[in-house]
Parts: C-alpha cells; sequence; structure tokens
C-alpha cells in the first residue's frame, strides 16, 4: 500500500531537511520530493530515524528489579555478574513458550515507545524445562516471532549456539540445559522464518562453545549477521588466557574470519591492540551502557575506537531498562567518569547528542543486516517524531538524549504506520494485560 508523508522537519543522510515529503510503498522509501508537489500526511515535530537495538535477551525483562539484593558472601563474588547469572538461571528454568512470548511482546513494545524500531535478539532459551527438546525445535524462537509480529517492531532473529560451560569443552552444568544444541539441532533453528525479518548466528561465547563449533557456524552461514559475546568480564579474559594462552578478541579474530556481518557484544576489556584489529575487521562493537553498569561490568574505551576508525551500536540486553536516550546518555556519562571530562565523545563544535545517534544508528543498522537507520530511498520507514519544544535541529536530540528521555517521543513510524502515537503502543492495553497475567505466577 503506497502513501506519502510530509516530514516538517528530518534528519537524512544529507543532514537536518525541512518540508520533504517521503513516498513509502510496502514500508520502503520509494521517493524523496520537496513538498508542495502533491498531497501527504503532515508530521510535525522533528522526525528521526528509528534506533536499532543491536542486543536483546526478551525473557529477561521480566527479571527487571528482582537481583537488586546485595548477597551475603565476602569479597569479590558477593555480587557481580557470576552471582547474577545463578539467579538468571533460577528465573529462566521455569519460563514456558506462552509466558516467553508475553514478555517479549512487552519489552518490544516498551522498545518501540523509547524509540528502537528493529531488533536482534540473542534467543538461547530453547528447550523445555528438563531439557528435551519442544516437539518443534524451534518453537521458542518462533514465540520470538510471534513477539514481534503483535508488537510491530522489526527483528533480526539469532537463535544461539551452545555447547559447554567454560573452556576447552568443559561440561554444561544442569542449569544450562534449556539452552543446548547440538550441529544437528542448531541446524534445524536455522531453518526458523523470519517474516519481514533476518536471520542470524550467535556462537554465545567462546567460553560456550568450542572452537571447532564455532568455525563450523561462522562458515555455514557466512554472509549472515553473526554476534557473539566476548571480552565482557575480566575472569572472563583470565580464564580465556589461561586456556588459550589468548585474549578473547584475539582468539576470536585467529579461529574465524571476522567481517563487516559481526558484531562484538560488549567488549568491555578488550585492549588497545584488540580494539584496533576489530577496527579492522570492520565489524561493529555492540554496547549495551545500562546493562553493563547495572552488571558492574566496566567500561569499555570507546574514544580508542572511534579514533582508530571503529564503529559501534547500543543494545538493551538484560532490559532493566529500555530507553534508547538513557542507552546513549549513559555510554557518554560513563566516559565522562573514566576520562574526567565533558563530551568526551563529542567533535568540537558539535553537537554530542548528534554524534552519538549517527553513530548508533550507522553501528546499529550494520549489525542487525536490514535496512534501517536512514531516511533515503530504499530504506524501510522507520521514523521517530520527537517533541520540539522549542528546539531546532541537533538541539532537538540534545534534549531528547540527556534531558526529556522516552518523554521527548510522540509518534514512532513503522513501515509508514504509526504505531506509537502520543508516546503509548496503540495495542498497550492488551499486551501489559497479557504480561501481567503470566507474571503473576512467576514472582512467586
Amino acid at each position: 500500500m503506497a502513501s506519502k508523508l510530509h516530514l516538517e522537519t528530518a534528519l537524512t543522510p544529507q543532514g537536518w531537511k525541512h518540508d520533504l515529503v517521503v513516498g513509502i510503498d510496502h514500508g520502503v522509501i520509494t521517493a524523496i520530493e520537496p513538498a508542495g508537489q502533491s498531497a501527504a500526511d503532515r508530521i510535525s515535530g522533528v522526525v528521526v530515524p528509528g534506533l536499532p537495538n543491536l542486543h536483546s535477551h526478551a525473557f529477561q525483562r521480566a527479571m527487571a528489579g528482582l537481583t537488586e539484593r546485595r548477597g551475603t558472601g565476602t569479597g569479590a563474588e558477593t555480587d557481580s555478574f557470576w552471582t547474577w547469572r545463578e539467579q538468571m538461571y533460577r528465573f529462566v528454568d521455569r519460563l514456558t513458550p506462552d509466558e516467553t512470548e508475553a514478555i517479549a511482546a512487552l519489552a518490544y513494545m516498551e522498545m518501540l515507545e523509547a524509540g528502537f524500531t528493529w531488533v536482534a535478539e540473542f534467543h538461547y532459551l530453547h528447550h523445555q524445562p528438563d531439557g528435551r527438546p519442544y516437539d518443534n525445535v524451534a518453537e521458542m524462537s518462533k514465540r520470538i516471532v510471534a513477539a514481534a509480529d503483535t508488537a510491530g517492531i522489526g527483528l533480526t532473529l539469532l537463535p544461539v549456539l551452545y555447547r559447554q560451560s567454560g573452556f576447552l569443552g568443559k561440561p554444561p552444568t544442569q542449569m544450562q540445559r534449556r539452552f543446548l544444541n547440538d550441529r544437528d539441532s542448531y541446524a534445524r533453528l536455522m531453518e526458523t522464518r523470519v517474516p519481514g525479518g533476518i536471520l542470524g548466528i550467535a556462537p554465545h561465547s567462546l567460553r560456550a562453545v568450542t572452537l571447532e563449533d564455532l568455525a563450523w557456524a561462522a562458515a555455514t552461514w557466512r554472509g549472515q549477521p553473526a554476534h557473539i559475546h566476548v571480552s565482557e568480564q575480566t575472569r572472563e579474559v583470565d580464564d580465556c588466557l589461561a586456556a588459550h594462552k589468548k585474549r578473547p578478541v584475539d582468539l576470536l579474530l585467529d579461529t574465524v574470519d571476522v567481517d563487516a556481518h559481526w558484531c562484538l557484544v560488549h567488549a568491555t576489556h578488550a585492549d588497545a591492540n584488540e580494539i584496533a584489529r576489530i577496527t579492522r575487521a570492520r565489524a561493529i562493537v555492540g554496547l549495551c551502557p545500562i546493562t553493563e553498569a547495572n552488571l558492574g561490568d566496566g567500561l569499555f574505551d570507546v574514544p580508542a575506537l572511534l579514533a582508530n576508525g571503529g564503529q559501534f551500536g547500543i543494545g538493551s540486553d538484560s532490559l532493566v531498562r529500555i530507553s534508547a536516550a538513557d542507552e546513549l546518555r549513559t555510554l557518554e556519562y560513563g566516559q565522562r567518569l573514566m576520562h574526567r571530562q565533558r563530551n568526551v565523545l563529542g567533535e568540537a563544535g558539535r553537537s554530542t547528542g548528534r554524534r552519538l545517534f549517527d553513530e548508533a544508528l550507522a553501528g546499529g543498522a550494520q549489525a542487525v543486516g536490514a535496512p534501517v537507520g536512514a531516511i533515503a530511498v530504499g530504506q524501510r520507514a522507520d521514523f521517530v517524531v520527537l517533541h520540539a519544544d522549542g528546539f531546532r535541529d541537533d538541539a532537538a536530540l540534545d534534549a531528547w538524549l540527556f534531558t526529556a528521555d522516552n518523554a521527548a517521543i510522540k509518534t514512532v513510524y513503522r513501515g509508514g504506520i504509526p504505531v506509537v502515537q502520543q508516546g503509548r503502543h496503540r495495542d498497550r492495553d492488551a499486551i501489559v494485560a497479557r504480561y501481567r497475567k503470566v507474571l503473576s505466577p512467576l514472582l512467586r
């Protein structure tokens, strides 16, 4: 179905433009022309491309707020990523397909309300609670696809390959039984249909797959999006050095032909040499600042990446909070604290918010493997309309990212169709009601 939208102010690859008419057919931008040449529905406010969310674990949305209690032990392991992971394992142990779909639909609805219009779902909850596959090994993947369809968000589905619990073939634990697949069952997962979306691979991490399995997956699905957790924790770096005499990013790049299809999620503790290698490979670094702060992961050296000409995108990861603005603000503020400067990721004389937004658009679009992230012919018509409140152009972006947060979002379009109006998803009541129904027994 063809339509036309008149954008009063829009951020395009050529910069800010005013009074544009965008032609749309089947959700894709087919033409951009000056206003006045044909009738079109007028959109007032500041229009920017929807952001890609390059890393999500949808089921973890139902855990938000449940892990904020300090442990009773002593030392560094009292509370860390590793103790949080044990709590996550216990929570995930009970989830059914219906519950998983309801939780994911809520998370994806909230992403749209927050300015994300496409999500890469790093999906590793595959099997029944006892570890046996469902009759359809891709049952849980189908539920993720259904949830994205319910919410109306674009989806890059990344079924996770998970084989072991640690380096050098350490056997998986009982708590990981729902995640495990051999090569045959993983290949069946990779037959999942994602109508209108993208399918890619996700070797969970270097500690969760053998190097042989990593190389097999990379070669079998070469050219499709490939995402992997890497170097998130200092213990992971230490264990990798002990097992392979190499740091994690070095080991990854020495094992597979990492290229522009790859997204290295977190890469928190990559050193200067590894950052340079990531850049030469043209891979994206997937940063999840809110989750990385929540888990106490540490801070990635973003200035070093940008100085090398590298690229990053942002993701919501554990979904402890869903906000595109807050992810970018937290990213910049973390760098300010680390470097004890202001506007660390900005460029001389330029808006810091604009730099953050441009980087996240480009890196995110590359990572999800979809034609998104720009108001241009051939791209999807996925837009976020901001309340201007007197701000113009870059100042409107700065106001959204550093001050107004989700309250700045007026309308969100997916494929030229409004799915969020006045900051509220069109199906919010039904999605929330379903979520609350499944959440209640999970919290008992």
